[in-house]
């Protein structure tokens, strides 16, 4: 009896080591799936805030945003009579709320709005029945944005590339070298190696042109090139960092003249005006060119809003605010022009952030706002101006934009103005007409723009909004034909308000 409980006791204990076993094998099987799993690229892991203000942060995951396409939707104008300007501003609250419309830009009389394929019909009935005109001025708006941008290939790219680092290269030794480089000035792009060895290239090359929009690594790129390239004129220097980290990049431009007046310009605020950066950018071109005869120093960010203009490359065509989380929210992002602090959250802004006028948890609330009032705020420039280019409308702005009032000095901001409308009609031969007068006048009221808050805190004298092309015809995806001749028309702004700097 005492054999047989000790044989029963041995086979319970062997199977109890054979389960342990078992359960052991397949807890480290089930630990080694687990560390070998691969998140599928639809899944994001990302930071959140848990409170504003805090630098607690959470493990979040969700689905990442796939592509916004607009197929079959319309682009709209919206119009009214004189005496149905209430009924024009009533109708464009509504339209976000029927779910009927999106806004894309609009007056007192007049709003442009996009229409969803699905939604025509009954958008058209709802117009009828306000005893609202309206044309439709886009008829596909996806085909338009597929049209707006053709690019160069990689090979193109990667060849132009080359021969502007053959232009830096030439640039530094020929100014060195007169004997053997006779000619004062080189043909702009060689197609030849001048160094005739094809040898690799100590010196940078950029992939800028002014056929196409640029993402934003070659503009930077091109400011880079820029600064090593012409260092007695050019600098470049990151003032801060966006939402998801991208630099915040200033080019200065300056012969060293001592006391001469120094203008900003920025481009690039609201991530959907592409024709914004690219003429900024051409603008910087132009400058650099034409060094020789500055009489002022330049400071100009080319795109303010990097997280969100990369953005409408890869996800959304026509999203306009920056990339922030909202806490408590699932929408995205804050309009950086109601973020900054004059005046901030009034007229034209609003608290909820899934609306584009979003003006965030408060003023300078956005690191990319922040950058540029710290900027200023460590700055020993002789700042005169201020010249923020948007799109679209053909406007020419001043102060103030919170409310339909005018600084002191109005007359001296309208008469400069119509100086820059005139410039800007004879540039190019286009005879392009810019409307100018007061923001909230004009356009519409808009609280914490970073326009007024370089008037009212800044104390700049000449403060501008411009409004680059066109009427509405092409509305934010204007074609890429067109951006040297609205440059054209930018750099006839700076040049005017330039002038008028130097007498102050």
């Amino acid at each position: 009896m005492e054999k047989s409980s000790r044989s029963h006791g041995a086979r319970f204990t062997a199977f109890a080591f054979l389960f342990l076993a078992v359960l052991f094998a397949e807890a480290s099987m089930i630990d080694r799936q687990r560390r070998e799993f691969v998140i599928p690229d639809w899944i994001e892991i990302v930071d959140e805030p848990v409170a504003e203000n805090s630098k607690t942060i959470q493990r979040a995951v969700r689905v990442r945003d796939t592509k916004v396409t607009y197929d079959g939707a319309q682009i709209w104008r919206v119009q009214g009579s004189e005496n149905q300007k209430d009924l024009v501003s009533n109708v464009s609250m509504d339209f976000q709320e029927t779910g009927l419309f999106s806004l894309w830009v609009g007056n007192d009389t007049m709003v442009d709005v996009i229409v969803r394929s699905e939604e025509i019909p009954r958008a058209s009935r709802y117009l009828h029945q306000k005893d609202l005109q309206y044309k439709v001025v886009i008829e596909d708006l996806q085909r338009a944005i597929d049209e707006e941008n053709p690019t160069l290939s990689e090979q193109e790219m990667e060849e132009l590339e080359g021969r502007k680092a053959r232009y830096a290269w030439w640039h530094g030794v020929a100014a060195r070298v007169p004997v053997r480089y006779s000619r004062p000035r080189p043909v702009r792009y060689p197609v030849a190696s001048v160094l005739g060895g094809g040898g690799p290239w100590r010196f940078r090359g950029h992939r800028m042109e002014w056929s196409s929009y640029h993402r934003l690594d070659d503009i930077h790129g091109y400011l880079d090139y820029l600064a090593e390239t012409f260092p007695n004129v050019c600098s470049v220097v990151s003032i801060g960092n966006s939402v998801e980290g991208r630099a915040l990049k200033v080019l200065r431009i300056s012969n060293g003249k001592p006391n001469a007046p120094a203008l900003w310009i920025d481009g690039g605020i609201h991530a959907r005006e592409w024709i914004s950066p690219a003429a900024v950018t051409w603008i910087i071109n132009e400058l650099v060119e034409n060094s020789e005869s500055l009489e002022a120093d330049y400071y100009i960010l080319p795109v303010a809003n990097p997280d969100g203009y990369e953005y409408t490359f890869t996800r959304d065509r026509l999203w306009r605010k920056n990339r922030k989380r909202s806490v408590g929210s699932l929408c995205t992002g804050v309009d950086l022009n109601r973020n900054f602090g004059y005046r901030w959250g009034g007229m034209g802004t609003s608290k909820d952030p899934c609306r584009e006028i979003y003006a965030g948890s408060g003023p300078f609330s956005e690191p990319e706002t922040k950058a540029i009032r710290n900027f200023f705020e460590a700055s020993a420039a002789n700042f005169k101006a201020y010249l923020t280019f948007h799109s679209y409308g053909q406007y020419i702005l001043y102060p103030w934009g919170y409310d339909k009032r005018v600084p002191p000095d109005y007359a001296d901001l309208d008469r400069v103005g119509r100086q820059v409308a005139t410039a800007m009609r004879k540039a190019n031969g286009a005879n392009s007409a810019y409307t100018v007068g007061n923001s909230a006048t004009t356009l519409y009221a808009a609280s914490g723009g970073s326009d007024d808050w370089a008037k009212a805190i800044l104390k700049m004298k000449y403060t501008y909004t411009i409004e680059l092309r066109d009427t509405g015809k092409h509305g934010f995806v204007l074609p890429a034909r067109y951006i040297i001749p609205t440059a054209k028309e930018a750099l006839a702004a700076v040049m005017v308000v330039t002038e008028a700097c130097k007498s102050l």
